[in-house]
């Protein structure tokens, strides 16, 4: 017949053990006298033989007792050393980071290298999708956070903004419209369009701002990277419109990128996260981090 103690039992009796007394005990654990009586009694009663003798001013250790001090401190010292590698863990751990192809290689590169730097026992992996495979992963527990663009249908997921930055008109070199001032949306739409496949979100946050505008650009066009956007308008092939975080990191002198009059478009970048799973102190520490690295976009002059 198995016999299963309680840790917290287990704690009654080896401050019992250490003090010899019971009141000394009691007071120790912050419990009544009495209730830790009945605690060391049904203790006894599981093993069915005395551990303590009990003497008019302490109680002394049985030899029954002695054995299980032994292993009761083992015990209790493994679970403190159990939860605290887990604390520890969950303080290095890994986080598996979502985000769109729109975002990685601009966002992401200065901000996983400084929180490298802050905390080099939390590794980042990096997971890079479309919005829609993110939602899925996040639903799933598949990745813990992603970096994404709004908006974001997920009614079971948490969004957090975090910044806007503005979307700008990027042109070959020596194009018409470079030295036209000040730039309308208008005078951009007979312009052929070089742009996203319809996967990424950004081309739906572009081709809304253009339904606003009453425009429709012809695209001529697609593909799945940015870059590849940015060197076919470099060719000539058309102009697309970009976010400024592509055009923080270009050196390329081939392009030129400018700002439209009136309503600018935009888009705001966001933490998506599943709130219903556990939450580490390594995710939190990023959530964290990201947050205070977020930049203050500012308005670009065209």
């Amino acid at each position: 017949m198995r016999t299963y103690f309680e840790f917290q039992s287990l704690e009654h009796f080896v401050a019992l053990a250490r003090t010899k007394n019971f009141t000394r005990a009691a007071e120790e654990l912050n419990l009544s006298q009495s209730a830790l009586s009945r605690a060391i009694q049904k203790l006894e009663e599981q093993i069915g033989q005395p551990l303590f003798e009990r003497k008019p001013r302490e109680v002394i250790l049985t030899d029954l007792g002695e054995i299980l001090l032994a292993r009761a401190k083992e015990i209790l010292k493994l679970v403190e050393d159990t939860f605290s590698e887990l604390s520890e863990a969950s303080r290095r751990g890994r986080i598996r980071l979502g985000t769109i192809p729109t975002i990685a290689p601009y966002f992401l590169p200065r901000l996983l290298s400084t929180f490298a730097e802050k905390h080099p026992d939390i590794s980042v992996i990096v997971q890079e999708d479309t919005t829609d495979m993110l939602i899925k992963s996040c639903s799933h527990g598949e990745i813990d956070l992603a970096i994404v663009a709004l908006p974001i249908i997920a009614k079971d997921l948490a969004i957090e903004p975090l910044f806007s930055e503005e979307l700008l008109l990027v042109l070959p070199v020596g194009h018409p419209l470079d030295n036209q001032a000040p730039l309308s949306v208008d005078a951009v739409a007979s312009y052929p369009f070089v742009m996203l496949n319809e996967a990424h979100c950004l081309s739906e946050n572009i081709a809304s701002f253009c339904r606003r505008q009453s425009v429709q650009p012809v695209t001529i066009e697609r593909t799945s990277q940015l870059t590849t956007v940015q060197e076919l308008v470099s060719l000539d092939h058309g102009v697309s419109i970009v976010p400024e975080m592509a055009r923080n990191i270009d050196l390329s002198a081939r392009r030129v990128y400018r700002s439209f009059s009136g309503e600018k478009p935009s888009r705001t970048i966001a933490l998506m996260w599943n709130p219903t799973r556990y939450q580490s102190e390594a995710m939190k520490t990023l959530m964290t981090h990201v947050r205070t690295s977020s930049p203050t976009q500012g308005k670009t002059s065209g």
